[in-house]
């Protein structure tokens, strides 16, 4: 199932494509490779040719922004190629196929998932294994207008709210068991702000890289923003997952992408023109006033380097954490009991320490 395409009259930031839908991963083969070839025409990444280097393709989950600086990072700087890889990124986008799909048809050797498709990618028998966590918070948040009686999410109970379909199947369910959210509140959220701007007693959903930037500049008013990984919603996001047919036969690749990735966080988080200058290549939409907030955002949140990744370092993960978001979904009805989530993921390729990504 495709993400839902943005509207042509809204700002590029303001669709999201951290839409989890689900849907069976029996594309044909035709359509990922018309998605790969497009992809392919629409990027300005060099490649070297007979390099050596053990090619892999990563795909993102959006045309190219601040939430996938690492990655660019990793090639503009070299990062890959030390590590002995030629890496290529294919943007995602409104018309692209899901990440399962990529991965599984052999798209892609790499995609930018979440931990909750993860698991459910195991409920249906994808043989599909995250591999490592960029972002210890997922940024999803609900947006509000600037307002005295709305100080916590659960002050927004009765108010209408701005939701996508996909909504329905990640973290509006926690909500409604959380805060007593009813499916009264909710309203059809199209990636058009408009709505949101006229109603001033209702929210909306975002990202907290994105969205509320693009409101600053359409309602001319800073809203408040809850991040939703800060009230409970512990889902890992811009996660790193792989066949678990690579993981089992080629370790030593997959080591080597998931060590050149962190350490490609850490030198974008350190100094970004470099990777950015990559992405505003592939996604020429992009602003450099864009990319600043999605940084700033990014570091201010803790997206990427907190909890445990603040020992262990940046794609940390942990078992107790799958298992706390686990419970949590199948508590609101999201998984069965029954499901192995412990398939979903594995660590053998992460929590090394900071110091051996600084190296």
């Amino acid at each position: 199932m495709n993400l839902s395409p943005r509207s042509s009259t809204t700002i590029h930031t303001l669709t999201r494509r951290q839409l989890v839908q689900y849907g069976s991963v029996l594309i044909s083969s035709s359509m990922i490779a018309a998605c790969t070839n497009s992809n392919q025409a629409n990027s300005n990444q060099s490649k070297p040719k007979d390099s050596g280097l053990d090619k892999v393709t990563f795909g993102t989950n959006w045309v190219a922004e601040a939430e996938h600086g690492g990655f660019y990072q990793a090639i503009a700087t070299g990062i890959y190629k030390n590590y002995g890889l030629d890496v290529t990124i294919k943007m995602g986008g409104p018309q692209v196929p899901s990440g399962t799909q990529l991965l599984m048809g052999g798209a892609v050797d790499f995609f930018m998932g979440t931990g909750i498709d993860a698991i459910n990618a195991i409920a249906q028998q994808i043989p599909k294994m995250t591999v490592a966590a960029i972002f210890q918070k997922d940024p999803q948040c609900i947006i509000v207008h600037p307002n005295r009686k709305v100080k916590t999410l659960a002050d927004l109970k009765g108010k209408p709210i701005y939701l996508s379909a996909a909504a329905n199947v990640t973290f509006w369910p926690f909500l409604k068991a959380k805060y007593g959210f009813t499916d009264e509140q909710k309203r059809p959220y199209n990636f058009n702000p408009g709505p949101f701007l006229v109603d001033k007693n209702s929210a909306q959903q975002g990202y907290v890289t994105s969205e509320p930037f693009a409101i600053e500049k359409q309602g001319g008013f800073k809203p408040v923003v809850f991040l939703l990984a800060d009230y409970g919603y512990t889902n890992y996001a811009t996660t790193i997952e792989t066949k678990k047919e690579l993981v089992q036969k080629n370790p030593d690749l997959v080591q080597r992408f998931v060590d050149a990735s962190i350490k490609g966080w850490y030198s974008y988080l350190d100094n970004p023109t470099p990777g950015n200058e990559l992405i505003k290549k592939d996604n020429p939409e992009m602003t450099d006033e864009q990319l600043t907030y999605g940084i700033t955002k990014l570091k201010e949140y803790g997206v990427i380097i907190s909890g445990e990744a603040q020992k262990q370092g940046i794609g940390a993960m942990t078992e107790e954490n799958w298992k706390s978001f686990f419970d949590k979904m199948v508590s609101v009805g999201i998984y069965q009991p029954n499901v192995n989530y412990k398939d979903a993921f594995t660590l053998q390729f992460i929590n090394k320490g900071v110091a051996f990504y600084k190296l």
